[in-house]
């Protein structure tokens, strides 16, 4: 077994260390008020010769306190304490990504354009929901989900980095991908549901009303979250190819974005709008949704405590045991 701590359970017991100076002063003033005196008037024919056990008999006093100070310790409960950790998730969010991927996805509003930024921004997101389970829907003309919801985050991260404009026809479907997102989640057995809703446009096309799969997502307990993305005002937006060189061409167009529809859907099903005007707030969109849905978590700590004092105690006892056997063997003409 591994310790990873070691504490003292009761550290107040080490004030009594500070007896000890104390002890040892008294011992001493004892010892010689107790030294009994001769006085002679010359030791000229005396031979000065000190027993080597005199010069030791301190050694007992010096047991007696080393087995305090032993004591003292025991007191003070020394031990180690292994900690082992073990997580509980009580609370499963199951999670689906709606993003539009119509060509005004591209426009240079966001750099370096909205379609990259929101795939960057994304990616980071599902790096911070470690216990969730998230999937992917992506809509323009038509929808279709590009990922089933999984537990799998590098499937999820692969296949955000691989989406781009152009996979379905043109238009903005926000009923269609709405619709799709709720169809992943309908069976979903995860205590908290959640759409996060992507679109830089209006709705106009596909067959599924917006207000529909709303009502249906409300009646699932699917929380929507929408996001509109895109400046106010103008931005550079494609609007063909180059012939030459088949390269992307764009011109200033007005941005439009039916943030009424936006706010609706996140009202009814308890969700929220955003505006993402630039990349910082396209970031810190998806930091608040982070925050707003959080998997709760139960830690439990399991504490394993092994006590030290018992062996402070026996030595103790062993300094006091060789201390008294000293003291009425070798040392007993001296006492």
């Amino acid at each position: 077994m591994k310790w990873s701590n070691f504490e003292f359970y009761s550290p107040e017991f080490f004030w009594l260390f500070l007896l000890i100076p104390f002890i040892i002063i008294w011992h001493v003033v004892k010892r010689k008020k107790n030294a009994a005196t001769l006085t002679i008037p010359s030791v000229k024919g005396f031979k000065a010769e000190q027993s080597i056990l005199a010069k030791l008999k301190p050694i007992l006093y010096v047991l007696r306190i080393a087995a305090l100070c032993f004591l003292i310790l025991a007191l003070a409960r020394p031990r180690n304490v292994a900690v082992s950790k073990k997580t509980k998730t009580n609370r499963g969010i199951d999670i689906v990504m709606a993003i539009d991927v119509s060509a005004s996805m591209l426009a240079r509003d966001l750099k370096p354009n909205r379609l990259d930024a929101l795939k960057k921004v994304a990616t980071d997101f599902v790096n911070r929901r470690p216990n969730d389970r998230i999937g992917i829907v992506v809509y323009a003309g038509e929808s279709f989900t590009q990922t089933p919801i999984t537990s799998d985050k590098g499937i999820v991260k692969r296949t955000i980095s691989e989406i781009k404009w152009g996979q379905l026809e043109g238009g903005t479907a926000i009923g269609m991908g709405l619709g799709s997102s709720v169809n992943r989640l309908k069976e979903s057995k995860a205590k908290s549901k959640v759409i996060i809703l992507l679109t830089d446009g209006v709705n106009n096309s596909g067959f599924i009303d917006p207000k529909t799969a709303t009502e249906l997502a409300k009646e699932l307990n699917i929380k929507v979250y929408t996001i509109g993305i895109g400046t106010n005002g103008m931005a550079d937006f494609p609007y063909s190819r180059n012939p030459s060189t088949g390269q992307l061409q764009f011109r200033q167009q007005q941005v439009e974005i039916d943030e009424e529809l936006l706010k609706y859907i996140a009202a009814e099903t308890e969700g929220k709008y955003f505006r993402a005007t630039d990349n910082k707030k396209l970031q810190a969109i998806y930091d608040e949704i982070n925050k707003l849905e959080k998997t709760k978590i139960e830690e439990f700590k399991y504490y394993n405590y092994q006590e030290l004092y018992r062996t402070l105690v026996l030595i103790a006892l062993g300094l006091l045991i060789i201390e008294y056997t000293l003291k009425n063997t070798l040392f007993k003409s001296f006492i």
